[in-house]
């Protein structure tokens, strides 16, 4: 399609996403895109999630829609550079997803019966481990080292679970939290042992998380919104004081 006619359009698809992507970075095309390489628009991928993740919280449909606009360009991106070095291209990436859910949901696509959520969920991740067996040797593989810590940590507690290593009790697991708190106390004047036992107070927590189906990287952000909206409020405080005295 000529950049004219494309430029005239009322309104766009999926396909013209493409085709402007192969523009951007075709012979004529935009300096800053051509220069662009995986890892150099790594962070780019993250912050657009965590700005999809922003808009769903709020509930803001129209931004929701915006973000998703702007991950869906970083496939995209991405898919055309792989695309450029003769690895694969954005068909092989639906393809490759489409294959995926088939395969994945057989109580749609085939003769597998699950009722609940529970059971899909069960066979979900009973496919997950045929499928991925030639490339993961742990039941803990799988789980990038560049997720945020805390849902790292759940992530590992569930497939640990999941493979009968940790404990289910919650009271087993709240009272490591109690014995790890109480360990910082005594290991405040060596940073090594601090940073140690303070990773396993924060391990421990996302533990119970689990145990009591509660999402600890949800939860720490509510704390963290509840925390800000009343620093807020006792910031403007002293202000208003000063204001009725005349300082």
């Amino acid at each position: 399609m000529e950049i004219g006619e494309l430029v005239k359009k009322q309104s766009y698809d999926f396909g013209d996403l493409c085709e402007i992507m192969n523009i951007l970075r075709g012979e004529n095309g935009c300096p800053w895109d051509r220069e662009q390489t995986h890892k150099s628009i790594r962070k780019n991928l993250i912050e657009e999630t965590y700005e999809v993740a922003e808009a769903i919280d709020c509930d803001d449909t129209e931004l929701l829609c915006e973000e998703l606009g702007d991950l869906m360009l970083q496939v995209v991106f991405h898919s055309k550079m792989a695309e450029e070095e003769n690895r694969f291209n954005i068909n092989d990436v639906c393809d490759g997803i489409c294959k995926k859910l088939i395969v994945r949901h057989p109580h749609i696509f085939s003769d597998v019966t699950a009722k609940t959520s529970d059971e899909v969920l069960k066979n979900w991740e009973e496919i997950k481990k045929k499928t991925k067996s030639g490339s993961r040797k742990s039941a803990i593989d799988g789980i990038p080292p560049s997720l945020p810590s805390l849902m790292r940590a759940s992530k590992a507690c569930k497939k640990a679970s999941g493979a009968g290593y940790i404990t289910e009790d919650l009271d087993q697991a709240v009272n490591k939290i109690i014995v790890k708190a109480m360990e910082l106390k005594d290991v405040c004047d060596n940073e090594e042992n601090f940073v140690r036992v303070m990773g396993d107070l924060l391990f421990a927590s996302a533990d119970v998380s689990r145990i009591m189906d509660v999402d600890a990287e949800e939860a720490l952000g509510h704390t963290v919104d509840l925390f800000a909206d009343k620093f807020r409020s006792d910031e403007v405080k002293p202000k208003e004081k000063n204001a009725l005295s005349g300082g």
